[in-house]
């Protein structure tokens, strides 16, 4: 594998992964695009590697909080002190409630009983490039509705443990390539009456745990003499493209709507139809 092949893909992939628009359509587009053969189940795992240390990175400071008021909300359960650590967090420029951490963790089991399950069959079912494109059209037309007819501007700290199971169970559907891991998250956030960017940064959040699940089930795939150059560069520059799509996103999403994203999902399926019948 060629060094600038790998930090292509890895950039493609920090980019995508967090953008509401297809990480597997655009592994699936670019190395076809371009005629390179397939890199392997070693180069996913540098990929979900590089993502999951964006998130890491990016919210490392709200992980510590989140999981700090995690812990404090099982030490403390009379309903005073309970309130209060609501209260404070309230005050704080994160903004999160006292148990967001179990309901992170609540949203990560429909994607990790899910995934553990039907993983192997989407790999060999859904891998036509017309149902990416169809794909991408569908849940790009679900993301616009999501967002035109959301009718509550909901923080994180409203999500609480039913919405948040429904949308880690939505989490679930980006097994399937053009639907969007990024993407369905923020759609079922959305209609669970997130705000835009508190439905961004809700899916990031619960994206870490199945990235890392991803990641950790992968890599034990894999042989250390795979883990070359090539991994390494494609890791790098995922990790980096990451870091920056997530905090465009999170200020775009501050002044705009998903409108662009919607646009470009269909001009992206269109891509992959005419490049499947020119050939």
């Amino acid at each position: 594998m060629q060094p600038t092949h790998s930090i292509l893909l890895g950039i493609v992939q920090g980019i995508a992964e967090f953008l509401p628009i297809s990480s597997s359509a655009h592994l699936v587009l670019v190395p076809y695009a371009f005629s390179w053969d397939y890199q392997g189940l070693y180069f996913d795992v540098a990929l979900h590697l590089g993502t999951v240390l964006a998130i890491a990175c990016y919210f490392f400071k709200d992980w510590v909080e989140i999981i700090k008021m995690g812990v404090k909300s099982i030490a403390f359960r009379d309903s005073k002190k309970e309130r209060s650590i609501s209260l404070d967090s309230t005050h704080s420029t994160l903004n999160y409630p006292p148990n967001l951490l179990w309901q992170i963790l609540v949203a990560s089991i429909p994607a990790a009983i899910i995934g553990y399950l039907i993983n192997d069959y989407v790999e060999k079912l859904f891998h036509s490039p017309i149902l990416l494109s169809i794909n991408l059209v569908v849940f790009g037309i679900l993301l616009y509705l999501a967002d035109k007819f959301s009718k509550r501007d909901l923080s994180i700290k409203n999500i609480g443990y039913k919405k948040s199971f429904l949308v880690g169970f939505a989490q679930s559907l980006a097994l399937i390539p053009g639907v969007s891991r990024s993407g369905i998250t923020m759609i079922a956030s959305r209609f669970a009456g997130l705000n835009r960017e508190s439905s961004a940064r809700f899916s990031f959040l619960i994206g870490a745990p199945a990235m890392l699940g991803a990641f950790l089930l992968e890599l034990t795939k894999v042989p250390l003499s795979r883990l070359d150059l090539p991994f390494y560069l494609g890791t790098l520059s995922a990790f980096v493209a990451g870091l920056l799509a997530i905090k465009f996103l999170l200020n775009y999403l501050q002044r705009s709507n998903y409108s662009v994203f919607v646009w470009y999902r269909f001009a992206l399926a269109a891509t992959i139809i005419i490049l499947f019948f020119s050939r």
